[in-house]
C-alpha cells in the first residue's frame, strides 16, 4: 500500500501520460479483454456502423486507463481537488430527504469515473455514504478499494451483509450506495431478468428486497466525463416507496437509467465486463 501511495502522489500530468501508456499496451499490444469488448458493443448497438463501434471501442480504452490513474489517485487527492474534478450539479436534490431525517438509496452505474463520485458523496451530500462492496479476493486490492473509498467518510458494507447492515443501521441517516448493473455472478444470487441493452439481462435482485426492506426512496446519480479529468453528476429521483414485497419496479426503474445514460455516452461504461456470460435458459437449467 505504501507503494501504492507514493504512485498515487504523483501530479496529474504523469499519471495521465501512464495512462496514454497502458492504453497503448492494453489495446494495440495486449488485446485486454478485446473479444468480449467487442461483442458487448455489437449486440449492444446493433443499429451502429463498424466504424461507429470501432471509434467508441477506442475511446473507451482510453476513458479505463484514465480511470486506473484517477481511481489510484484517491489514495492522496485532496477534497478540494475532487470537489474541483468531479462536481454534482444538483446535490441539493437530497435535501428535502435529509431534513425530515429520510435515508436513501444513491444509485449509479459503472460509468466512468464512479469511484470518484462514491467517495465524493460524502462531501456534497447532506448525509454521509454507506457503500456495497464484493470483497476482492486479493488483500492488496481490497485494502485499496475500501481505504480510497472511505477517505472522506464512507462507510463500507459487505454485499452479503446488506440485509444485516439495513437493519442494524436503520437508525442512521445516510445514503447507501449501489452499483447493480453487473452480472449477479455468485451461484446463490437470485437473478432478475429483463431488457437491458438490447438483450435479455439479469440483475441483483437484491436490490427490490433492499428496497422493501427499507421503503428508502431512490435517487439515481449519472455521472459524465466533460473533458480529461473532470466529471459531472446529475442526479434525479427515480423511485419512491412504498414498495411491494415481489415487486422489482426499482430494478426496472435503475435498468432505463442505466440505459439512458449510456447510450448518451457509450465508451464511459465498463464494456469490458463479461455481463452477458449467461443466458435466462441456462440458469434455470
Amino acid at each position: 500500500m505504501y507503494f501504492l501511495k507514493l504512485l498515487s502522489g504523483l501530479p496529474f500530468p504523469i499519471l495521465y501520460a501512464f495512462s496514454d501508456f497502458l492504453f497503448v499496451v492494453s489495446y494495440y499490444v495486449v488485446g485486454y479483454r478485446i473479444r468480449v469488448v467487442r461483442k458487448n458493443l455489437k449486440f449492444s448497438f446493433p443499429e451502429k456502423s463498424a466504424v461507429e463501434l470501432k471509434t467508441i471501442e477506442r475511446q473507451f480504452y482510453k476513458d479505463l486507463c484514465d480511470y486506473g490513474v484517477e481511481t489510484l489517485k484517491l489514495l492522496t487527492i485532496s477534497k478540494e481537488d475532487l470537489m474541483k474534478r468531479l462536481v454534482y450539479k444538483n446535490p441539493e436534490i437530497a435535501q428535502p430527504f435529509a431534513d425530515r431525517g429520510q435515508s436513501i438509496i444513491l444509485l449509479t452505474s459503472h460509468q466512468f469515473n464512479w469511484e470518484w463520485l462514491l467517495t465524493s458523496g460524502c462531501l456534497y451530500l447532506p448525509f454521509k455514504v454507506d457503500f456495497v462492496y464484493q470483497k476482492q479476493s486479493s488483500k492488496l486490492f481490497d485494502d485499496f478499494s475500501i481505504e480510497s473509498r472511505t477517505r472522506f467518510g464512507g462507510y463500507p458494507i459487505e454485499r452479503a451483509q446488506v440485509a444485516r447492515e439495513a437493519i442494524r443501521r436503520k437508525n442512521v441517516l445516510r445514503g447507501v450506495a449501489i452499483m447493480a448493473d453487473q452480472f449477479p455472478g455468485l451461484a446463490h444470487d437470485k437473478k432478475y431478468w429483463t431488457n437491458f441493452m438490447n438483450q435479455d439481462t439479469a440483475f441483483f435482485l437484491g436490490l427490490g428486497q433492499l428496497a422493501y426492506i427499507t421503503q428508502y426512496p431512490a435517487i439515481f446519480f449519472g455521472v459524465r466525463k466533460i473533458r480529461r479529468g473532470y466529471y459531472e453528476a446529475e442526479g434525479f429521483v427515480v423511485s419512491l416507496p412504498p414498495y411491494e414485497k415481489e415487486s422489482q419496479q426499482i430494478v426496472e426503474d435503475y435498468v432505463k437509467a442505466t440505459e439512458n445514460i449510456i447510450c448518451e455516452n457509450p465508451s464511459g461504461w465498463l464494456w469490458s465486463h463479461n455481463r452477458w456470460k449467461r443466458k435466462r435458459e441456462e440458469d434455470n437449467d
